[in-house]
């Protein structure tokens, strides 16, 4: 069995790999590691169990692991890079295609990716984002990774294999398309905090309006790198696992991969500078090639494409056209509210936890869901978050609908959310109210009320004589009461409630029963 990983977050405490992804990591330097021997050694794809949590045996070591991450994101463009042919998901294999995409003769053939890996738009910057640790939700703890380098790059082709016909079929519809590439720094040690990131980041390109990032339809893909080591020691040789097109496929991918070298490396064998995919049927990754040095890409100047100049009025040369460049300036001015502003503005106007704000952006649709339920609401504004978080998206996930697929609309929670904040129904009696929304499309709130006679008795003289009946046929529960036993009481408000078919306020037959003992 391998050793234990090292835990960040717990100073001193030794973690199984079965809950590193509770870790945290913040290393400088790149997961390059020592070269290999080129050795298979055990290198296996075979999906290894999961090692439990225990205390290290003698001689055992800590392993740290370290994460990094090359982020593709498709930029939101109707047209490719450098040609006119359009982009669109799902079209028909090689149907958007120009002769410029296909490098064909006669169209200054490139036949090779162009990327602005030396000379990217942006460098040195930081990504903050938020992890959820420990059993209980409402742990967070706020983390930042470093970002290498933000640059353009062309996508490449797409191979399709067919094995029953050995034969090896190429798409170009990709060909040319534009990306963004973000290059993460090895800050991270599991694949919690990376999917965690990841989604942070997509959620701010959303909002920017640069990239639909939808995973499904390959508008975002990440690469990991990933390497273990002793901490104190140099870094290990890494891995990386491509095209990974999921944030639970990426945490997943990362998390088996760093049990896999952990475990070669606890055998004896050796790890290798490789490219893996990952295989989500099986749960594993699996060898693709060996990994390409430096000098297989063959970076080369392209004479053709002049320099991307970007500028702010501080740095804008004297004399510069200012048609020539971009004003980072003038379009700072027209960038929209960034996810966390927004947060900080829910807790600061809601009185919301910040796990609670979290959850409302990173669900598409659900903030504005919830703004909406909160303009017909007489309702606190913690009681519609509980109902928004819990109910309402409990209902989403149990039946794998978006927000927008909804059968209850805003408007409809706000009527119910209403008819309960003046206690016009129960709490339990909401419950019923909202499954009967969700089945009934077009049934109102106060209609499904008075169908079912689930509205609050009001009747204060009739609660008083049913608490005086329930009394006098329970002699020794009441006797349990006035000797201080504190389940008679909810004893008595029970068998009222059951009485009043639950349709009496638990809080006023309460009171009744106290007044008339």
């Amino acid at each position: 069995m391998a050793a234990p990983v090292l835990c960040r977050l717990c100073p001193g405490r030794r973690w199984s790999l079965a809950y590193i992804n509770r870790g945290s990591r913040h290393e400088t330097g790149t997961p390059t590691g020592s070269r290999s021997s080129g050795k298979r050694g055990q290198s296996s794809g075979v999906q290894q169990p999961l090692i439990t949590a225990e205390k290290p045996r003698k001689g055992e070591h800590e392993w740290a692991a370290v994460v990094g991450l090359e982020i593709h994101a498709q930029i939101s463009s109707n047209s490719k890079l450098f040609s006119g042919s359009q982009v669109h998901f799902a079209a028909p294999p090689n149907s958007l295609v120009s002769f410029f995409d296909a490098s064909l003769p006669g169209t200054l053939p490139a036949g090779y990716q162009i990327t602005q890996q030396r000379l990217p738009i942006a460098v040195n910057g930081s990504l903050a984002y938020s992890v959820f640790v420990g059993k209980k939700p409402s742990q967070l703890i706020n983390k930042t990774v470093r970002i290498k380098q933000i640059q353009l790059e062309q996508d490449s082709g797409k191979s399709l294999h067919d094995d029953r016909r050995s034969q090896t079929l190429i798409d170009l519809n990709r060909a040319g398309v534009g990306l963004l590439e973000v290059v993460l720094e090895p800050d991270m040690s599991c694949g919690e905090e990376a999917a965690t990131a990841v989604k942070e980041l997509q959620l701010i390109l959303q909002t920017l309006g640069t990239s639909q990032a939808n995973m499904a339809e390959g508008q975002l893909r990440v690469d990991a790198n990933i390497s273990v080591h002793h901490p104190g020691e140099p870094l290990g040789v890494r891995t990386e696992v491509k095209n990974l097109n999921s944030a639970r496929f990426l945490a997943k991918a990362i998390d088996y991969e760093i049990q896999r070298q952990i475990n070669e490396l606890e055998n004896g064998g050796e790890i290798l500078n490789e490219t893996r995919s990952f295989d989500y049927k099986l749960g594993c990754t699996v060898p693709m090639r060996d990994k390409e040095g430096k000098q297989d890409y063959r970076f080369i100047p392209e004479p053709n494409l002049p320099p991307l100049l970007l500028y702010d009025s501080v740095s804008l040369p004297a004399g510069a056209d200012p048609q020539q460049v971009i004003d980072i300036d003038q379009i700072r001015k027209r960038l929209p509210e960034l996810p966390s502003v927004t947060r900080e503005k829910l807790i600061q106007q809601y009185g919301m936890l910040p796990e609670h704000s979290l959850t409302l952006l990173n669900e598409a649709g659900l903030l504005e869901f919830f703004q909406n339920v909160m303009k017909e609401t007489r309702a606190e504004p913690k009681k519609v978050t509980s109902w928004v978080l819990n109910t309402f998206l409990g209902f989403l996930k149990q039946q794998n609908l978006a927000v927008s697929e909804s059968p209850v609309t805003p408007s409809a929670l706000a009527e119910l959310l209403n008819l309960l904040d003046r206690k016009a129904i129960s709490s339990s009696a909401a419950k019923q109210v909202f499954e009967e929304l969700w089945r009934s499309k077009g049934k109102t709130p106060a209609h499904i009320v008075s169908e079912k006679e689930l509205g609050l008795l009001q009747d204060r003289e009739t609660l008083e004589q049913l608490c005086q009946a329930t009394m006098e046929e329970h002699p020794q529960v009441v006797m349990d009461m006035k000797k201080g036993n504190p389940r008679a009481i909810n004893k008595l408000i029970g068998l009222v409630r059951k009485a009043t078919l639950s349709r009496a306020d638990p809080t006023v037959i309460k009171e009744i029963l106290e007044k008339k003992l």
